[in-house]
């Protein structure tokens, strides 16, 4: 029988992000090279933020499916993946993921679960201090909360946090997309 995972509360910590503009810092990028936050697009996008993906033939950390949200991360990505063309046509021009692992693995990510989207890395923690993004820490390493904003250009005009379950959740933000078009 699979156990039930614990639902994360929303404890306000990403309520100030409405509004706000990114900062102008460039993060590594899979797609190559870095990619300025500013210039992602001129358009309406999607930055979904998320703890970790799994690393092949090593374990999770202990404990982390007792861990509000933190579960998910890969079914969350392949999610987004599958829901590309209909997150487009629902107006958004780009999808990225963001997470604090390094540039290398997640390379690796973006092969194994082959997705057509970037992923950057925010291992110096420069995007999470910049807008505050809220984080938790296990053994000793400091992870990003899962959550997603939808942003005009570079103003956050959506978040969804906290994100539960994961595995659904770009149908989600293609449903949110459809009931409220970029001006």
């Amino acid at each position: 029988m699979a156990k039930t995972l614990p639902t994360p509360l929303d404890d306000g910590a990403a309520d100030h992000l409405i509004g706000l503009h990114l900062p102008d810092i460039d993060l590594a990028s899979t797609s190559g090279g870095e990619l300025s936050m500013k210039k992602c697009s001129t358009g309406r996008w999607i930055l979904f933020i998320y703890p970790r993906t799994g690393v092949p033939g090593q374990a999770e950390p202990i404990g982390w499916a007792d861990i509000p949200g933190a579960k998910g991360c890969t079914a969350e990505a392949c999610s987004f993946r599958d829901s590309l063309v209909e997150l487009n046509e629902a107006g958004a021009q780009n999808v990225i993921g963001v997470s604090v692992q390094s540039s290398a693995y997640q390379h690796e990510a973006v092969e194994r679960l082959h997705l057509p989207y970037p992923l950057i890395s925010d291992e110096k923690g420069r995007l999470t201090a910049a807008l505050k993004l809220p984080t938790f820490t296990v053994e000793g390493v400091t992870l990003l909360k899962r959550m997603t904003l939808v942003i005009d250009g570079e103003t956050v005009r959506h978040v969804f946090y906290p994100v539960f379950p994961a595995e659904g959740h770009a149908d989600q933000v293609r449903d949110w997309l459809r009931a409220n078009p970029a001006d």
